[in-house]
């Protein structure tokens, strides 16, 4: 099959290889490229179509084994796979790279729960060591005096502010952000269905109508598309027998009749997958789980950083600066909202985030259990935006007056939570 390889990673990457195996006088070469962009979007496997074109032996390690119940295994592995790619180019005489995919999953702070161990720490020292050191790498117990071949070291991930900062800085690590074009995302879809006869004109239409899905995906579809002849053969043969016909049979493989590949089958089938991905990103069952199960943790978690206007001491308590509570003598019409809280709502819709409310009460506060209110589209008129997420936030701050509240912002192309802002606190009685 031959599959497409775009001409900016090509050209980033040769360069980058090409460029540390060459002795430039006066010139400081940063020894790893961090690869980062969005999930799905295909990065490891371009890496290794510009291998395979290059010709260059790939030592790969992956996010998993930047941990060890042991501290000092993975920095160890780490020096271990450097030497054996330098080995392999003095044997084979050829260019060798160091792989480490996924790195910002293995050693990367997501957020304040993320546990820092020793070997974190171990390994973003061995990697700063190895780049400021590259033709001098020992393992531990041992010394070699003599220098061994430099090895450009390749690293992908998606979020890499994540990763220690000393690391990832400009003498150190050269950074590509992998974002494929149109043209780019047309021709790798374009060799996903390079034997099945779509017509270019449609490989065109489905990039087009599936602009926000990632690269991935539309490898999904082609798989997808075999599942009626697996569950036809599933069928024919018995679901008894499939395991006997399958596994070690001594029958002819099975063979499938081509799927549809018709442009409207194809965008029924995405169109499903779409849905699905829908409803992992709405149901969130996971909370309704927990909040059926007080049992679960006693400890309060911790809470996002709060813009401090936003509130005002109650007797312990917090409440919005500025707002009125429904019950408050003289109030005749809805909630007032603060002018605090409503900047917040308009600068999550302003950066054409989705605007999520969620509510939780005292006891579920205690296990993180926030129900969703409301979610405010981002596809409207901005003002009716506004004026929606107004009346929202009226009605929810009238009708829990003695709940936790607070503003999320959803991104719309893959659904990721940005942010997350309490603006409102129960009030108790002093």
């Amino acid at each position: 099959m031959s599959y497409y390889l775009a001409p900016s990673f090509l050209d980033k990457l040769s360069i980058h290889i090409t460029k540390n195996y060459l002795n430039l006088p006066g010139v400081r070469v940063p020894l790893i490229l961090g690869i980062h962009g969005r999930k799905g979007e295909g990065k490891s496997f371009q890496c290794e179509l510009v291998f395979e074109r290059m010709g260059i032996e790939a030592v790969h390690m992956s996010a998993g084994e930047l941990e060890s119940p042991d501290a000092g295994d993975p920095a160890r592995l780490i020096r271990l796979r450097y030497r054996e790619a330098a080995e392999l180019v003095k044997v084979r005489g050829r260019m060798a790279v160091l792989m480490i995919n996924d790195i910002d999953a293995g050693m990367g702070r997501v957020d304040q729960r993320t546990q820092y161990t020793v070997n974190t720490q171990l390994v973003a020292g061995t990697l700063m060591n190895i780049a400021d050191n590259p033709t001098n790498v020992q393992l531990p117990g041992s010394y070699d005096s003599e220098p061994i071949q430099r090895i450009p070291i390749l690293v992908t991930g998606n979020d890499f502010s994540t990763l220690y900062a000393p690391l990832i800085r400009d003498g150190r690590m050269e950074k590509f952000y992998w974002e494929p074009s149109r043209s780019d995302r047309i021709g790798i879809v374009s060799g996903i269905f390079a034997f099945d006869g779509v017509a270019p004109g449609d490989i065109e239409t489905l990039v087009d109508t599936f602009a926000d899905q990632a690269i991935d995906f539309f490898s999904a579809l082609h798989s997808r598309l075999y599942d009626e002849q697996i569950r036809r053969f599933i069928q024919d043969i018995g679901i008894e027998r499939v395991s006997l016909r399958v596994v070690n049979s001594a029958e002819p493989v099975p063979d499938f009749p081509k799927p549809d590949f018709r442009l409207p089958h194809l965008i029924e089938l995405g169109q499903q997958i779409v849905r699905e991905q829908q409803r992992i990103q709405e149901l969130r069952l996971m909370q309704e789980y927990n909040a059926a199960r007080p049992d679960i943790g006693t400890a309060t978690p911790p809470i996002p950083a709060q813009p401090s206007s936003l509130y005002t001491s109650n007797g312990g308590a917090s409440t919005p600066t500025g707002y009125t509570h429904p019950t408050s003598p003289g109030r005749s019409g809805g909630a007032t909202l603060p002018p605090d809280l409503m900047r917040v709502a308009q600068s999550i819709l302003d950066q054409g985030y989705r605007l999520g409310v969620e509510v939780v009460d005292e006891r579920r506060f205690r296990t993180n259990s926030w129900q969703c209110y409301a979610v405010i589209a981002s596809d409207r008129p901005a003002a009716a935006r506004l004026d929606e997420a107004q009346a929202t936030l009226s009605t929810c701050l009238a009708d829990h007056s003695n709940d936790y509240i607070r503003l999320v912002g959803i991104d719309p192309k893959d659904r990721r939570r940005t942010m997350e802002t309490i603006v409102h606190r129960p009030t108790k009685a002093g």
